[in-house]
């Protein structure tokens, strides 16, 4: 639809782009209605590895972790798919995030450092526990969190910074190391959009760093919930363990609760289905990076679309979502493309709003200054907010011919 702004016009003071696209709303829903929607696979997926798991799970007879065999099985085969030490599966991703910090220290009259252009759990996460969440610019072609940023955030109360690995392109996990030994403020990873993905060569449990999951009913694998964190040493899974057991041990018979927890316990069932998730991810991740190298360069093409840019270091993308950006249009004028792209037979998303840009991020642990102030120093996050697109990465898992047709609606 861009390339029908008659540049002409509006150099001479006509309609600006906002007012086009409301102007031409009937011509753009007019040609994308006669196109033929592109078929997208449905997703979650599932065959008779999820049937026969969840069989496996009812007739053990246990149904939750600590009687059964699923949810200690996933932990293991998980674990080994990400070259971590330790994995503990949880209820979700967000009890993922909050146990992990738990973990690290984080409470009240402490800070977490959390890219500003992310969904709102990373900074919840903080917030319940009682810290304060220092939202932080993220790089206006990667949207991963910005280092120098991170840096200059730091202070005596920050007890953790978390990356997030945006769509699945892992932030900059060389200067966040560097970052990290130079202050002694652990890093934990937000790999919600991760899995599967690495840095390097190197996989997310292989990065020395605490990681949280999702496995939630939009995530690149899926029980409906779910979560799982990954720690580098013994010692923190322990009391992680304890943590998401209401304090108690393994063995307890007499309900001699250690230390104060919750119930954040996966159950079997939904481990039996991530286990049957878990041995497709590597064929659908090979299939989505071929897809999304044609679809962003078909993108690009596009005049007014930016698609999400790219890091070299991040050899292995997993590609939760398709982004792109359209610089310069309002967010009222994104949000309408997003509608017709929708009719048109897109599963296409208004893409996060800045977490300070939202009512709850103020609620509780909210830093000491205004959104206006946050704003200034986080102008990337203030943009991308605005303008950006995601398509839900289902549309990568379809053929080439979904890749052209998907880019020719979006033109």
């Amino acid at each position: 639809m861009f390339e029908r702004i008659d540049h002409a016009i509006l150099s001479a003071g006509g309609p600006s782009f906002n007012h086009f696209l409301n102007w031409t709303h009937v011509e753009i829903r007019r040609d994308m209605n006669a196109r033929q929607a592109p078929e997208f696979p449905q997703w979650p997926q599932y065959d008779e590895g999820e049937r026969d798991g969840l069989i496996r799970a009812l007739e053990q007879g246990q149904w939750w972790r600590m009687g059964g065999n699923e949810v200690n099985s996933f932990e293991r085969e998980f674990a080994e798919h990400h070259g971590a030490e330790h994995v503990l599966a949880v209820t979700n991703g967000t009890h993922a995030l909050e146990l992990a910090l738990q973990c690290m220290g984080v409470g009240p009259d402490t800070e977490v450092i959390v890219p500003a252009f992310t969904f709102i759990s990373s900074s919840q996460a903080a917030q319940r526990l009682g810290a304060v969440a220092v939202p932080v610019d993220v790089h206006p072609d990667t949207y991963n969190i910005d280092v120098t940023a991170a840096a200059d955030a730091v202070t005596a109360r920050t007890r953790a910074i978390m990356p997030v690995h945006m769509a699945g392109l892992m932030a900059d996990m060389d200067g966040l190391a560097k970052l990290s030994a130079d202050t002694g403020v652990p890093l934990l990873q937000d790999a919600a959009h991760a899995h599967g993905a690495r840095w390097q060569g190197k996989r997310v449990g292989e990065l020395g760093s605490v990681a949280a999951f999702s496995f939630q009913n939009g995530k690149l694998m899926t029980a409906g919930e779910g979560g799982a964190v990954m720690f580098p040493d013994r010692e923190m899974y322990e009391t992680a363990f304890l943590r998401h057991s209401c304090g108690r041990p393994r063995d307890d018979r007499r309900y001699m609760h250690k230390i104060a927890g919750s119930n954040l316990r996966l159950n079997e069932f939904s481990a039996s289905v991530l286990r049957a998730q878990l041995r497709r991810l590597d064929d659908q991740i090979a299939v989505r990076d071929q897809r999304w190298l044609l679809l962003s360069q078909l993108l690009g093409e596009i005049d007014g679309v930016v698609p999400q840019g790219d890091d070299v270091r991040a050899d292995r993308k997993s590609h939760y979502m398709a982004m792109f950006r359209v610089p310069g249009i309002s967010e009222e004028g994104r949000n309408a493309l997003v509608d017709r792209l929708v009719e048109a037979g897109l599963p296409a998303f208004a893409a996060f709003r800045a977490i300070y840009r939202t009512d709850a991020f103020w609620e509780v642990g909210a830093p000491d200054e205004t959104a206006d102030a946050i704003a200034k120093r986080c102008p990337n996050s203030d943009a991308i907010s605005r303008d950006c697109v995601w398509l839900h990465h289902r549309t990568l898992l379809a053929g080439e011919q979904e890749m052209h047709t998907t880019a020719e609606i979006i033109a």
